[in-house]
């Protein structure tokens, strides 16, 4: 009895002291959130008024898993990860009881299937193609959908490493983004494309002009196949990389020639680099030193800056243009930027797409200059869209963060992502386990490219990248639809046929 009636005063003191100690907390809060003039609201509704930023904090949250229907959220809704996950993992990617996907939103891509679409032993898959016939040494590209720039630096040690050999292991090349090259890009044995940002991380001299002598030691490296001079890229055209100081540690530091302690911020554009020509000498010297393809990576922002660029390339010669050319769209994404540039700069790539090759095949440089499409294209859909639209290849980033283990927690930017891709933190990044990830990685890239073949199939055409604009429609504002190739006929010399 007595050791019953001690719990209760222990348990009764407790619940006290608890209870003491929590007004003690709201009163201090009161007198602070009333003496203080920087927030109305917690001045005027003390105590109360912090539940406001707790709701706007959790609402992503609640939206994301409770609210949202699968084809609601932004930037990538849930059926959209949800097949990045399905086919990361091995899963069946069939579903039951029809589509959620509207087809009545004005803007859907409907493929036109065939009414005698090839037979299984008919089916092909896509051969390699060549960029860079006249550099020393060419690149085969195996395959046509690829890992778009992710620097490291942007994203964490383990998630370069997963891609790197998620990549080698799907026989997909991985871009290593501005931030140079890092022995975990290396350490997989992918084929890699050297990104050459504005800054020329991993290429600078002291005043940060372009290195010859650097250029040559990574073009050295037979894993390195390509150069790509980055321009611009979707999420901030015009504004240059943006690298926090949280994330830059020592061996980042290294790597960029970068100093410690401070934000990292490219300059907006090259500055050697004011006109076409000038452009096209960059591009020239580039592949006289380094022997290798050499591209570049912007964003669209009128068709008469296009016709100005293939006017200088065609006055100069072929010879003198760039082997590819990245098209990333209005609506990329990317760690941190301002959000006037992510809302409200550049042309989508499902407007851009079609009218740059236009005139790069106007132009008569159809074979000549690779067009490589970018910008939120993550499910089969959207892979086959852009082939059909007169892109060469296909580049990713979100779509293999998501083969990662991304959640879309929007933290790329703090140094705090809960799944270890975008932070430095060596706590979070435990959670990345390199062996069990690039498995993933390359499932993803294997399944995305069986389905567009699939797709390819069913429209009647042996393989993805012999499909036309006449096989996709457009869903117009009235609801119905119109083949692509009506709206913007593809440019030939003769009728498509």
């Amino acid at each position: 009895m007595n050791i019953a009636v001690n719990a209760v005063e222990l348990l009764a003191g407790l619940f006290i002291g608890v209870m003491g100690l929590l007004t003690l907390v709201l009163a201090v809060l009161f007198v602070i959130d009333r003496r203080q003039t920087g927030d109305a609201i917690r001045r005027n509704y003390p105590v109360i008024g912090r539940f406001r930023y707790l709701f706007s904090e959790l609402g992503e949250f609640f939206r994301q898993y409770f609210f949202a229907m699968d084809r609601e959220e932004m930037p990538f809704n849930r059926a959209q990860r949800d097949w990045v996950t399905r086919a990361a993992t091995g899963e069946s990617n069939t579903v039951a009881f029809g589509s959620t996907r509207s087809i009545s939103l004005p803007g859907t891509a409907i493929f036109v299937n065939a009414p005698f679409p090839p037979l299984n032993d008919q089916y092909a898959k896509t051969e390699p193609m060549l960029i860079g016939p006249t550099a020393r040494t060419p690149y085969l590209a195996p395959s046509f959908f690829n890992i778009s720039g992710m620097s490291y630096g942007a994203i964490s040690k383990p998630a370069v490493e997963a891609l790197s050999r998620g990549a080698k292991e799907a026989n997909i090349w991985l871009n290593t983004g501005e931030g140079a090259l890092s022995p975990m890009h290396l350490e997989g044995g992918c084929d890699l494309v050297f990104q050459i940002g504005t800054a020329k991380y991993g290429l600078r001299d002291a005043e940060g002009r372009l290195d010859d002598d650097k250029l040559r030691a990574v073009a050295a490296h037979d894993s390195v196949r390509m150069f790509e001079i980055k321009l611009a890229q979707g999420a901030k055209p015009g504004k240059g990389g943006i690298l926090p100081a949280a994330k830059i540690t020592p061996e980042i530091a290294e790597i960029r020639h970068i100093p410690m302690g401070q934000d990292s911020l490219s300059p907006n554009r090259h500055p050697e680099v004011k006109s076409f020509d000038e452009l096209l000498d960059m591009i020239e010297h580039v592949r006289e030193v380094t022997g290798k393809p050499v591209g570049i990576k912007t964003v669209a922002g009128s068709e008469e800056v296009f016709r100005g660029f293939f006017d200088a390339i065609v006055r100069r010669g072929a010879d003198s243009a760039p082997d590819f050319i990245t098209l990333d769209g209005g609506e990329g994404g990317t760690g941190a930027a301002p959000m006037p540039l992510i809302d409200l700069v550049g042309m989508s790539v499902r407007e851009a797409l079609p009218v740059v090759a236009n005139i790069r095949d106007e132009h008569g440089l159809k074979e000549r200059v690779r067009l490589v499409a970018s910008g939120k294209l993550t499910n089969p859909g959207d892979v086959a869209w852009a082939l059909a639209a007169g892109a060469d290849f296909v580049t990713s980033a979100r779509g293999f963060m998501f083969a990662l283990g991304c959640i879309q927690a929007l933290k790329c930017n703090k140094n705090t992502c809960p799944t270890g891709i975008t932070t430095h933190d060596p706590h979070l990044q435990k959670g990345l386990v390199v062996e069990r990830k690039y498995t993933r990685v390359a499932r993803y890239a294997r399944g995305l490219i069986g389905e567009v073949e699939t797709i390819a199939h069913s429209v009647g055409v042996a393989e993805p990248r012999l499909m036309r604009r006449r096989h996709v429609r457009i869903v117009q504002a009235d609801g119905h639809s119109i083949p692509m190739n009506e709206i913007l006929p593809s440019y030939s010399p003769v009728a498509e046929t």
